[in-house]
């Protein structure tokens, strides 16, 4: 079976684990060309050219050849500049919170749009605190959006996770977080918490899937 390793450059770490995966035997490593590489996105594809240049994992690209096309690519994202996240630097702390690449960006450009810019570093961790609350699940979409619907909502409301559970049946949780729990996406790994899922469904008159 081929292996094939994907990742995000949150913590800056990116170009030395796919190395590490290639050493490792990966069949495929996943980058991005350098003008759209690095923090949540992929990591940098010439890099990574160049650092297993003349090695057993020489790739074989010229990184000549693909200037051009990073070039484009610095013209393009420069007229997309008004839709980028605003993140500057990585953030390493996504070891303690685990907020995937993708949802990383988007958790902080909703975060202004709900005029709790200011309120950044707590919505980093209650996504840690909602992520154990609905069971420490594998955060893919759309599982990660259920977790940072959660933080969000947990924030503006200034909850706990202990204020989840005793208000289970009167907070008026977000609808991916319902639907979670009735099991629209699946069971996870370590099952549904409990007694939360049981007094959200109930309250609502609701029937697991």
């Amino acid at each position: 079976v081929p292996i094939h390793v994907h990742t995000h450059d949150t913590a800056g770490l990116g170009v030395s684990a796919m190395q590490a995966a290639a050493v490792a035997g990966a069949d495929v490593v996943d980058v991005a060309i350098d003008a759209m590489s690095g923090l949540t996105s992929q990591p940098s594809m010439g890099a990574i050219i160049a650092n297993e240049r003349g090695t057993e994992l020489d790739t074989g690209l010229n990184a000549a050849a693909l200037a051009p096309l990073n070039t484009y690519w610095e013209n393009i994202r420069a007229l997309y500049a008004p839709f980028e996240s605003g993140q500057l630097s990585g953030s390493s702390d996504v070891y303690v919170h685990e907020i995937p690449g993708g949802q990383f960006t988007n958790l902080l450009y909703q975060s202004r749009q709900l005029g709790l810019t200011e309120r950044w570093p707590e919505i980093k961790q209650k996504y840690a605190e909602a992520n154990i609350a609905l069971g420490d699940i594998p955060k893919v979409t759309p599982s990660s959006k259920v977790v940072g619907d959660l933080a969000q909502f947990m924030v503006a409301q200034n909850l706990s996770v202990q204020d989840l559970q005793e208000q289970a049946a009167t907070l008026a949780f977000p609808d991916s977080v319902v639907q979670y729990l009735r099991g629209e996406l699946g069971v996870p790994p370590g099952g549904f918490p409990e007694p939360l899922r049981t007094n959200v469904l109930a309250s609502r008159g609701l029937d697991p899937v």
